[in-house]
């Protein structure tokens, strides 16, 4: 893992939202609603599709750029807002009932980044991933894991927060 320096949130862009209320009060203006309804019926399907050629096609449709061979398990759930903040290289495996978020909503403001998953990169079961993260190439996020900063290539992480394991803990 990167020291905590902030290179996940140098990545995010915050959008300012008028007014005493949150920022998910004013999600109409982060998207369209018609687009969010349509993305999470797609998504939907996604989630339980057992093709995935179908899954990707369709991940691809919601503007998601994903590589050939690219596995993406049963009940994994693109962020719904913004699919199209998503990258997904080649024979990367996004596993069972992961969610891969591209946005986050606070107080005063919702912010937006970019995920992308490396080329092999393994993502485990439950796992989720915050927005701005970057996985890297050949690495390993450990079951039910929470990415809150970015994982460099061929280590592996586990946890809340995700930390690097070291080789004896692996073993």
């Amino acid at each position: 893992m990167t020291d905590d320096d902030g290179t996940r949130h140098d990545r995010i862009t915050g959008h300012p939202t008028p007014g005493p209320l949150n920022s998910l009060q004013h999600w109409p203006d982060a998207r369209h609603p018609l687009r969010v309804a349509i993305n999470y019926v797609v998504v939907w399907v996604i989630r339980v599709s057992p093709s995935l050629r179908l899954k990707n096609w369709l991940l691809r449709r919601l503007g998601a750029t994903v590589g050939s061979g690219v596995s993406w398990g049963l009940e994994a759930t693109p962020d719904v807002f913004f699919p199209d903040l998503i990258t997904v290289e080649d024979h990367a495996i996004v596993g069972y009932d992961v969610t891969i978020l591209c946005h986050e909503f606070l107080q005063e403001e919702y912010r937006t980044g970019e995920v992308v998953v490396r080329e092999r990169a393994m993502i485990g079961a439950g796992a989720i991933i915050l927005p701005g993260v970057e996985i890297g190439a050949g690495a390993q996020v450990a079951a039910n894991s929470l990415v809150t900063e970015d994982v460099p290539p061929g280590a592996t992480v586990a946890g809340v927060p995700a930390t690097e394991m070291t080789s004896e803990e692996i073993e």
